[in-house]
């Protein structure tokens, strides 16, 4: 098995007892990554939050896994964060990229219309960190600029209102005075530290405290 293919397997066998009715969320590394359980216990533990995100995942590899991770658990409320690898790898479309989130909304729509659904904006990126190779940046990020980012999130918030789901914006929370990635969050100008987090969780908080 990959190690995908493990992670999604793991996540049947947790999900045999996990309790339905809490909230999910789903998407690739920078969801995986998002240490949100542990921080709600220091703000608000009576959130309970099963993460299904996978390092590495595509639109098409959601689509692939909606019962394990999302069908399954009945969740009331679900964030999603998926396809900024979609943006990275070559002959990425934008079209296309909107086409299968509305496939993934409309299918949750379908499976749990008593869900309520979170889009989440893309976070953006800093391609500009010091001692970063310019052949290296463009093999890590490929389309993923923060002028695309900002335009596909403009797409997002557009198909989120058009499907009735809740679209968040945590891009600008994000940013320096440059538009980038703030340096002291990143990793590596993509992935973020905990105190990146914690910035996404505080303009995420009102919504996760909705109806609980």
């Amino acid at each position: 098995m990959t190690d995908y293919e493990i992670k999604v397997q793991n996540f049947r066998c947790l999900n045999a007892a996990a309790k339905k009715g809490e909230t999910v969320f789903v998407g690739s590394s920078l969801c995986e990554l998002f240490p949100i359980s542990e921080m709600l216990q220091n703000v608000e533990p009576r959130i309970r939050v099963y993460n299904r995100g996978i390092g590495g995942d595509v639109t098409d590899g959601l689509l692939q896994r909606m019962e394990e991770s999302v069908f399954a658990l009945e969740p009331k409320k679900v964030f999603i964060n998926i396809g900024t690898n979609d943006i990275s790898r070559p002959g990425y479309t934008r079209a296309r990229l909107l086409a299968q989130y509305r496939k993934i909304l409309e299918q949750i729509k379908v499976r749990l219309p008593e869900t309520k659904i979170y889009v989440l904006s893309y976070y953006p990126v800093n391609r500009a960190l010091p001692g970063t190779d310019p052949a290296q940046v463009e093999a890590m990020f490929g389309a993923r600029t923060n002028a695309e980012l900002r335009a596909v999130n403009a797409e997002l918030e557009a198909l989120a209102a058009s499907l009735g789901c809740a679209y968040i914006d945590v891009f600008d929370c994000l940013t320096d005075e440059s538009g980038n990635l703030r340096a002291e969050y990143t990793i590596e100008g993509m992935h973020m530290y905990a105190n990146g987090y914690a910035v996404v969780l505080e303009r995420l908080l009102p919504y996760l405290l909705e109806n609980i």
